[in-house]
Parts: C-alpha cells; structure tokens; sequence
C-alpha cells in the first residue's frame, strides 16, 4: 500500500508517521507514505496557492489550479487514478468498516485543506471520498489524514506483530474491546480478575465477550443496539 499526501505541510506528515509502528513499517516496506507539497505545483513565482472567494467572506481559498496539478503528478507516478480522500467536516464520518474497505486499495490519495477549503471546482472533479474524523473543526486536513493512515495501516498484513489483536480490538466485531490487564496481579488495592488466572480458555472467552457487551452497553449504546440488531 502507498499513501500519497497533497497538503501544504510535507514535514507535519514526515514526522508524524516516521515513529512507532508505522515507521518500522515503511522501513520494511509493508507501506509507503510520499507526500506532495502543493506549492510546488503553483505557476506563482512567490508560491502562492490561495486567492480570496468570490462573493467576499472571511479568510482564503485554495486555488483549483495547483491542486490539480499536484493530482495528475500522481496519477502519472501511481499509473492509475487512485481514490482522493479529502479531509473535511462534511464528509462522512470516519469509522473501522471504512478503514477495512479503504486497506484493500493499492494507492490512496489524502487531500489535506487548509484556510477556509479548496476551490470546488476541483474538489468536484478529483475527490472520489469526503471524509471527516468528528463532528469538529481543525486547521488542516493534516491529522485527520494520519488519524485515517494509522487505523488503515494496522489492517496490512505484517504492519502489527500480533495479526490476532486486529480481530480482537474495538469495533472489529461491533463491540469495544474487553479490560485488559498484565503483572502484578494486584496493585492499588485492585486484583486482576480471577478467570484471567485460571488458564480454562472457554471462560476466558466468555468472560471477555460478557465484558465486552456490558462495556458496549455502558459506553456506547448506538453501538450496543446495532449489535444487537445485527445478532439476536
């Protein structure tokens, strides 16, 4: 998989997706991760990639031009037309199925905004997925896409050492994840459940999937409902 960015700030991406488990990744090429820096696709001499709206307002609008540029040096690069993501609060709201369907993609495409958004004109024209991560407003599109590259990656075979935890995890299967505990079996005047001590796998099970319904219930009950819409 490779992750291809167009955002105005190359370096904010770099460093944030060269650490941790995605870093060990691209180091052993399970993904790839190249940003685009729009400004470099501006006919402008002083770079310049914004331009006040038409019928005034506050603040600036990214200009169709450049952005569009920087696309079809994808395209060309990728040799093909991969799906564009843009980042924005309009869009539908990110979640694990999305993430499962997008982790099949061979190139993806992150169009990360800024000011007050990007001319719609190219927007109309490029983005195949308007996406948000919340029901909030940011100053970029830039976390939103490493938010989004992080929950995609874990999905690559070979990114997570453990390819059980994937199946395990919140939301793979509809619920939240049960508790979880490791050494000393007490501490803080708290005892780690006995089941997890007794080594009979079945009530191990059962014990975390009850866990994992009541945490659902108490938590998050839209998500507890459709479960059981879905299972019983």
């Amino acid at each position: 998989m490779k992750y291809y960015v167009m955002t105005l700030f190359p370096e904010m991406i770099e460093e944030g997706m060269n650490t941790s488990i995605l870093g060990r990744a691209m180091k052993e090429g399970l993904i790839e991760l190249e940003t685009k820096n729009i400004r470099d696709y501006t006919l402008d001499k002083h770079l310049k990639v914004d331009d006040y709206p038409y019928g005034g307002g506050a603040g600036m609008v990214m200009e169709a031009e450049p952005v569009y540029r920087c696309y079809e040096a994808i395209c060309s690069e990728a040799g093909e037309i991969p799906r564009v993501v843009y980042l924005t609060p309009q869009g539908s709201v990110f979640h694990q199925e999305m993430a499962k369907e997008l982790a099949a993609e061979e190139n993806i495409i992150f169009l990360c905004g800024h000011y007050e958004g990007i001319d719609e004109r190219v927007l109309e024209e490029i983005v195949t997925d308007n996406v948000s991560i919340g029901d909030y407003v940011l100053t970029g599109g830039e976390l939103p896409a490493m938010v989004m590259m992080d929950a995609i990656a874990r999905l690559v075979p070979g990114v997570l050492n453990n390819e059980d935890s994937v199946e395990t995890e919140s939301f793979s299967e509809g619920l939240l994840e049960y508790p979880q505990y490791t050494r000393p079996t007490e501490i803080l005047g708290r005892e780690v459940p006995e089941v997890l001590l007794s080594g009979h796998h079945e009530n191990i099970r059962k014990w975390r999937q009850e866990q994992s319904e009541q945490r659902t219930r108490d938590r998050r009950p839209d998500l507890y409902k459709k479960w059981l819409e879905e299972n019983l």
